[in-house]
């Protein structure tokens, strides 16, 4: 509470010489930097995550009790919140901090309650959160636990939407896409921070696909946002040949439209996809037999931007950097980037290591391997693995463990994360997960 009074105070006096005044400027901002680290710790004791309707607080929410002292000549003085910092400040001192702190700092008085939901511009402009981890803890149900990587801290969590763990699922600027596993067809978009979720239509195309990928964008000015469904179903009677097709969803015109269907002869889509700069990146899979392990995997690619376009999409075929057990595509900052467990020499179906690789026009430039220290962590690291990230960050989880190894691309620096608080309770039970960006101001 005396940072309060002391920054009031500094705050009040008109009569400073002006030679005090960087100096009074520079407690100020020591006080601020202060207030927000107090703000931060009493949030630091929370673990379960309980995110509140815009409605939530109303009118109950009371304003803070004011504040009796003393100044140096003795004489008694009150302060209360409203007179201490202006809106403008207040808002940036609560821009600065992460976003499980900002919606708990709803909960301390109408005045922050309506700083943090109803100033959309403050968030529109705050700098992109750190993406979270959601790790899926039954897969039967979309229960789970939410890693905070900058408070490292665990949350107890509830999707909206999501019936299962294996079902598709992307994410871009807050928003969160999926699609059930069964028919193919039910498709969702929600932010899990507001529980904020619609149901789009069902997208054109084969009913009950072989092969399905889901792949969402959105503008991170207009909020708008694009969804992409690409399907792969066997042609009748004929192993090598493959229908591919891609259709697209605007959420501007709230509706599909199918851009291109090809088929291909020795290839068939998979389930991994994602959109960086307006360009769609598919993982194809060869129908070959396996004695040309180097082209197990491949990359296509579709510009959203120029449908009309009638180019082939395997004349834009793309190898992958090496031999892969897997590979995991994610947009970090517009670059591809590309998760891949390495395959041994003599046995193709065998991991032998994680690389990272990035897409540099139309080649791969290595970003680094995983240490073995770090790989034999996980223990018996299957040939698959889960894997997404955005911004900087990239998550690594072994389907057979809650273990999550955090790789930093801005300071190449490799972390295990916090210990998720969940236990196996059989020796086959899995694990998944995907991150997300937690933001408030982006609506379905």
């Amino acid at each position: 509470m005396e940072i309060w009074i002391m920054a009031s105070l500094l705050l009040s006096d008109n009569n400073i010489d002006p030679s005090e005044q960087i100096q009074s400027n520079r407690k100020i901002e020591v006080l601020f930097w202060h207030l927000l680290n107090g703000i931060i710790s009493l949030m630091e004791g929370e673990s379960s995550w309980e995110p509140h309707p815009i409605s939530h607080f109303g009118s109950e929410v009371a304003e803070l009790e004011p504040v009796s002292g003393s100044n140096n000549g003795g004489e008694a003085f009150v302060v209360c919140l409203d007179s201490i910092l202006p809106d403008d400040i207040l808002e940036r001192i609560l821009s600065f901090l992460p976003i499980a702190s900002i919606i708990r700092a709803a909960s301390v008085c109408k005045r922050w309650y309506d700083i943090i939901h109803s100033r959309r511009f403050l968030w529109a402009n705050k700098l992109p959160q750190k993406p979270w981890y959601y790790m899926f803890t039954y897969s039967e149900a979309p229960a789970g636990y939410a890693y905070d990587p900058i408070l490292r801290k665990w949350y107890s969590f509830n999707l909206p939407c999501i019936e299962k763990s294996n079902w598709f699922i992307s994410s871009s600027c807050g928003l969160v896409c999926s699609m059930d596993n069964d028919s193919r067809s039910r498709i969702f978009v929600c932010n899990p921070i507001t529980t904020d979720w619609k149901m789009l239509l069902e997208p054109p195309g084969v009913k009950f696909p072989d092969y399905s990928t889901l792949a969402i964008s959105v503008d991170r000015k207009s909020h708008d946002y694009t969804i992409v469904v690409a399907k792969s179903k066997q042609v009748p009677g004929d192993f090598l040949q493959w229908e591919f097709s891609i259709h697209i969803y605007e959420s501007g015109n709230r509706s599909w439209v199918t851009s291109i269907t090809e088929v291909f002869t020795g290839w068939r889509g998979g389930d991994e996809s994602v959109i960086c700069n307006g360009v769609l990146y598919c993982m194809i899979h060869s129908t070959a037999v396996l004695g040309t392990a180097e082209r197990r995997h491949g990359l296509i690619m579709y510009d959203l931007s120029a449908r009309s376009s009638h180019t082939s999409l395997m004349r834009t075929l793309i190898p992958v950097p090496c031999s892969l057990t897997c590979g995991r595509m994610m947009n970090l900052k517009e670059r591809l980037v590309m998760v891949g467990g390495i395959a041994k020499y003599d046995r193709p179906d065998i991991i032998r290591g994680i690389g990272i690789w990035e897409l540099y026009k139309e080649g791969w430039r290595e970003v680094t391997r995983m240490p073995h220290r770090f790989f034999q962590g996980f223990g018996e690291f299957d040939d698959v693995f889960a894997s997404s990230g955005t911004e900087d960050l990239i998550y690594i989880q072994s389907y057979g463990a809650t273990a999550l190894l955090v790789f930093d691309m801005s300071q190449k620096q490799w972390k295990w994360s916090v210990r998720c608080p969940v236990t196996k309770r059989f020796p086959l039970q899995l694990f998944t997960g995907f991150c997300f960006e937690p933001r408030l101001e982006v609506a379905c």
